[in-house]
């Protein structure tokens, strides 16, 4: 269905931050390498336009499996970016969206108007195109306040995993580090963990018991207005 309007209007675009831990659990983010102009050849956030009959998750979700191959991932809408000249082509807003995936179990692979893909540790990213690395600061920042009131961070790690890389886990986002002894008693004392009865495998020191997150018993538990805060 076409329409047509007496004043001019922008066009409307979606970005999406994909954070991933690597196998030394390194804070990583993927981007592209854009293959087409404005920018072409520089790193860049996936997005890309939001279609007329799409809604924006919808065209987030889209974006984000023909640009990386990434599919099936935690999403959340992170904030819309309208500033003028943010786009060299058109007046152009966009709403950005982050994502946490489990790095060592998702392939990427670039397609459309991506030359390639890689991941980037979030200590080394290079200039980004249009105003990508400012999107970038203030997702980096909304994943490490929400990190600490909301179990987001088992998005980051596999389905079974062990104290240990919990504990990394949060040190890595939180940028700090946190006395064992006192995370574990605060991380179990919440009675969300579910012991697996299995254990590391292949490890050169002792084998540590594997957990999974109960996400059943947190969503019970957090309609009874219980509060998760590390």
């Amino acid at each position: 269905m076409s329409h047509t309007y007496d004043y001019p209007r922008p066009a409307l675009t979606v970005d999406c931050i994909i954070f991933g831990l690597d196998a030394q659990q390194e804070l990583k983010v993927m981007l592209i390498q854009r293959d087409i102009p404005p920018f072409q050849g520089q790193w860049a956030i996936p997005g890309g336009f939001v279609r007329i009959e799409e809604n924006l998750e919808e065209a987030a979700l889209r974006e984000l499996q023909e640009e990386t191959g990434i599919k099936d991932v935690y999403l959340e809408q992170l904030y819309t970016f309208g500033a003028l000249g943010r786009d060299p082509r058109d007046r152009t807003v966009t709403v950005a969206y982050y994502a946490l995936i489990n790095l060592v179990e998702q392939k990427i692979q670039a397609s459309t108007d991506a030359r390639e893909a890689d991941w980037f540790a979030i200590s080394k990213i290079p200039a980004l195109a249009f105003d990508h690395n400012q999107i970038l600061q203030m997702a980096i920042a909304r994943l490490r306040n929400k990190i600490r009131y909301e179990p987001i961070g088992f998005e980051l790690l596999p389905k079974k995993f062990t104290l240990s890389q919990l504990q990394k886990l949060y040190e890595t986002v939180l940028d700090r580090p946190l006395d064992k002894r006192n995370f574990r008693k605060k991380i179990l004392g919440m009675d969300l963990l579910i012991d697996t009865g299995k254990v590391e495998h292949n490890v050169a020191h002792r084998a540590a018991k594997l957990y999974e997150f109960d996400e059943t018993k947190y969503l019970q538990l957090k309609q009874n207005g219980f509060n998760f805060e590390i």
